[in-house]
């Protein structure tokens, strides 16, 4: 039986120094390394550098809210692809209540035309199917099209990588509502790996999706026990149906491997979505 592919993310630490890293997951692996503020560019390049040199695709986060200044960014861009050969990325806001320089939104770092300018290839972006604390679902939308509209003039192929969250149907409603809006681009839905429930919800609250953790909860032993912990596949399994049907947005799933990523890695290799 077919089963939907999968990326995961991991932070620049074990993309720079985890011994488990090699062969952990298929060569071509789309592997993004996130960007909370607390590395340099040069840390951020390194783990990208590693990454790709195992044979994955590293996909280093450019959070715009964190970026300082449009030089800052261009150097940025080209270690990135200069030193580690990178070629696709993910653009996000960056959750920053106020920004450190000049991008208040994402939009305002792809319309710099650097990601163009270096050889990127392909960007994911970022999708919000339950909303964000930080603007309205008018505003998310309104910056989908827009994003969309940057992805039909130019040469990076663009796609949606969403929050992860554990209402399936209302995931798979929003990817699906998105045509509604004039956005065509393929949808990569965000889930959590494996992990104890306890991890599972400080990382809930951490991220703001606490409307999900609560549909979560209220599915109580389905989903999760506090013994057992938590068991992806009751809300991956909708989805993979709905990616597979041959009419849907979904392409694959992106993994927060919250659980540690061999955890995940294993999981996702028992159920087959890294032969997919």
């Amino acid at each position: 039986m077919s089963k939907i592919a999968a990326s995961i993310e991991i932070s620049p630490k074990q993309a720079v120094e985890s011994p488990d890293l090699e062969g952990l997951f298929p060569s071509g692996t789309r592997v993004y390394i996130t960007d909370v503020g607390t590395d340099t560019a040069e840390t951020l390049s390194a783990g990208a550098k590693r990454v790709t040199d195992m044979g994955y695709t590293a996909v280093p986060h450019f959070a715009s809210r964190r970026l300082t200044t449009k030089e800052t960014l261009e150097t940025r861009i080209k270690m990135m692809t200069q030193e580690a050969g990178v070629t696709d990325v993910l653009v996000i806001g960056g959750g920053l209540e106020k920004e450190a320089g000049e991008f208040d939104a994402s939009m305002k770092v792809l319309e710099t035309g650097f990601f163009d300018k270096y050889g990127i290839k392909h960007m994911g972006v970022a999708g919000h199917p339950e909303g964000s604390p930080d603007f309205s679902d008018e505003v998310a939308i309104e910056a989908l099209k827009l994003k969309q509209e940057f992805h039909n003039r130019s040469d990076i192929e663009l796609r949606i990588v969403t929050q992860f969250g554990f209402d399936a149907e209302k995931f798979t409603n929003w990817a699906n509502g998105l045509s509604a809006h004039g956005i065509d681009l393929p949808v990569h839905l965000g889930v959590a790996g494996p992990a104890k429930i306890t991890t599972l919800i400080k990382f809930a609250a951490m991220c703001g999706v606490g409307n999900s953790l609560s549909f979560l909860k209220k599915r109580g032993g389905a989903i999760m026990t506090m013994a057992a912990g938590f068991d992806p596949d009751e809300i991956v399994n909708p989805i993979e149906e709905n990616a597979l049907s041959g009419n849907s947005a979904i392409k694959q799933i992106h993994v927060f491997p919250f659980g540690g990523m061999k955890k995940s890695a294993e999981w996702l290799k028992e159920r087959g979505s890294w032969n997919a």
